[in-house]
C-alpha cells in the first residue's frame, strides 16, 4: 500500500513538472506577445527605463518571443488616478495595462485577485536574491505582487549658488540644515532677506510627519488610521506650522523640481529619483539663466529624536491574465531587469537603488565606478546615511491612496490660510508672536480635527 501511495505521489509530482515545463514552452519567438506598460521613470523621451526596455526588445525579448510596448510615462500621481479610472472602467480612459509600476497602495484598488501572484513566477533561491526589506513590502497577505525593480530614499537636495548668496548674508550655514530646526528657522531667515520668498518645499508631508513619529518612537499611523492625538505628533508639526505660517515653507501644489527651475525654492526634500529633474542652471522670470551647483545633504533629522527615513519607491505589478503566455513574458521581463548588470544600468541611471543584495553591495563598493558626478553625490549621501539612520517603509491599510492624498492637501490647506490669517493680523498691528503661537496651536488642533 505505501509502495502504490510513493508511486502515485511520484507520478503527480512528475505530473506536475511536465505541466509546469509545458508552461514555460508557450512563447514563441515567431508567435510573439505583446505587454502593454505604464511606468514612472523618467518621460516619454527619455527615459533609463524605455532605454533598458527597448534592449531587452532586442535581445532577450527577441529570443523569446516578448514585447514590451511602453504606452504611458508619467508621475506616480498621474498613475495612480488613471489606475484607478481604468480599474473602475470609467468611459473614455483606456484599459489596464498589462504591466505597470506604482505605489503599493493601488493594489487594493485594482483587486488582489486580478495581479499577478510573482510567487507563482520565481524560484525560492530567486526570491532570497533580494534585499529583504524591499521584497517584503510587496507581499499582500501571502501573495508577491508587487516586485521590488527599484527603491529610493529621500535626501535634501541644495541649490548650493543660491543658498550661499543668502547664507554669507544672513549668517546661515549648510550645518544648520541637517536638523529640521535648523531647517525650519533658514527657511524664515530666507523669507525675511528674500522679501517674502520661499526657501524650502517637502515634496511629500505625509512622509515628513510619518518619519518624524517614528523618529519620536510612535507609529504615525494605527489601526489604518492616522494617529495624530501624540505628543509625537505635535513635536512634529510645530516646527513645520511655524515656518508655513511665518514664511519660507513652500505650500503650493506641484513638484519642487519645477520651481527648483526657476529658483523659486533652492532646497528641497524629495526622492532620490528627483536628481533626474533638477537641472543644473535657474531660468528667472526676465529669461535670463545661472548655473548653479547642487549640493546633496543626508535627510534632516530631529534634534532629540533618533534619525530615520523613509524607503520609498513602488514596484512591478503584472494583471493577471488568461493568457499564460503572457503571465510568463511578464516574469521573463522582470527576471531580466532585476539581474545584477541589467538593474544596476536601470537604477544608475535613474537616482533610484538596486534591489537585489548582490547589486546594492556592488554599488555601495564602488560608487567611484558612477559616470555622473551628481549621482556620484547622491550614492555617497545615501551611503553617509546607512549606518547611523533606521529606515522605515510606508504602511499599506485600507484606504492608504485616499488617506494620503487628504492628508497632503490639508496640510497645505491649513498653512495656507492660517499664513494669510498671520499676516493679516500683523500688518493691523496685533503681536507677531503672539500670533504666530496662536495660529501654531490652532492648525494642529484643526488637522486633528480632520482625522477623528
Amino acid at each position: 500500500m505505501k509502495k502504490a501511495l510513493s508511486l502515485i505521489l511520484a507520478g503527480l509530482l512528475l505530473l506536475l513538472s511536465l505541466t509546469r515545463c509545458s508552461q514555460n514552452t508557450k512563447l514563441d519567438p515567431n508567435d510573439p506577445v505583446t505587454l502593454t506598460m505604464w511606468h514612472v521613470y523618467g518621460s516619454q523621451t527619455e527615459s533609463p527605463l524605455n532605454d533598458s526596455i527597448n534592449e531587452f526588445n532586442r535581445t532577450i525579448g527577441k529570443e523569446k518571443g516578448i514585447v514590451i510596448n511602453v504606452v504611458s510615462v508619467s508621475s506616480s500621481s498621474a498613475i495612480d488616478e488613471a489606475l484607478t479610472a481604468a480599474a473602475k472602467n470609467t468611459p473614455g480612459v483606456p484599459a489596464l495595462p498589462d504591466l505597470f509600476t506604482a505605489y503599493p497602495r493601488v493594489a487594493e484598488i485594482i483587486g488582489y485577485d486580478n495581479l499577478l501572484n510573482w510567487n507563482d513566477y520565481f524560484t525560492e533561491q530567486e526570491l532570497d536574491a533580494f534585499v529583504g526589506e524591499f521584497i517584503e513590502e510587496g507581499y499582500f497577505e501571502d501573495k508577491l505582487l508587487m516586485l521590488p525593480v527599484a527603491k529610493s530614499t529621500e535626501l535634501l537636495f541644495v541649490n548650493q549658488t543660491l543658498f550661499d548668496k543668502f547664507g554669507s548674508a544672513a549668517g546661515v550655514s549648510t550645518e544648520s540644515l541637517s536638523t529640521f530646526e535648523g531647517l525650519f528657522a533658514a527657511c524664515e531667515k530666507y523669507y525675511d532677506w528674500s522679501d517674502g520668498q520661499d526657501m524650502f518645499q517637502i515634496n511629500d508631508f505625509y512622509h515628513y510627519s510619518l518619519t518624524g513619529m517614528a523618529a519620536f518612537g510612535e507609529d504615525f499611523v494605527v489601526n489604518g488610521k492616522l494617529n495624530l492625538e501624540s505628543e509625537a505628533f505635535d513635536k512634529v508639526w510645530e516646527p513645520m506650522a511655524h515656518a508655513g505660517i511665518y514664511g519660507g515653507l513652500c505650500l503650493g501644489d506641484g513638484y519642487a523640481s519645477d520651481r527648483w527651475k526657476t529658483g523659486e525654492v533652492i532646497i528641497n526634500i524629495g526622492s532620490t529619483a528627483g536628481i533626474l529633474y533638477l537641472r543644473d542652471y535657474v531660468t528667472y522670470s526676465d529669461n535670463t539663466t545661472e548655473d548653479i551647483e547642487t549640493s546633496i545633504l543626508a535627510y534632516p533629522h530631529f534634534a532629540n529624536g533618533n534619525a530615520t527615513v523613509v524607503h520609498r519607491g513602488g514596484g512591478l505589478f503584472a494583471l493577471k491574465n488568461e493568457d499564460e503566455r503572457k503571465n510568463e513574458a511578464a516574469a521573463v521581463f522582470a527576471k531580466w531587469l532585476t539581474e545584477k548588470e541589467n538593474n544596476l544600468g536601470f537604477v544608475t541611471n535613474a537616482g533610484y537603488l538596486p534591489v537585489t543584495n548582490d547589486a546594492f553591495d556592488y554599488l555601495f563598493d564602488n560608487i567611484e565606478t558612477v559616470e555622473n558626478e551628481k549621482y556620484r553625490l547622491l550614492y555617497n549621501a545615501v551611503s553617509g546615511m546607512s549606518d547611523k539612520y533606521t529606515y522605515c517603509e510606508v504602511p499599506v491599510y485600507e484606504g492608504t491612496s485616499d488617506t494620503q492624498s487628504s492628508y497632503e492637501k490639508n496640510v497645505k490647506s491649513v498653512l495656507r490660510a492660517a499664513h494669510e490669517e498671520y499676516l493679516n493680523r500683523v500688518a493691523s498691528g496685533e503681536d507677531p508672536d503672539t500670533v504666530l503661537n496662536e495660529l501654531v496651536s490652532s492648525t494642529l488642533a484643526q488637522i486633528c480635527s480632520l482625522y477623528n
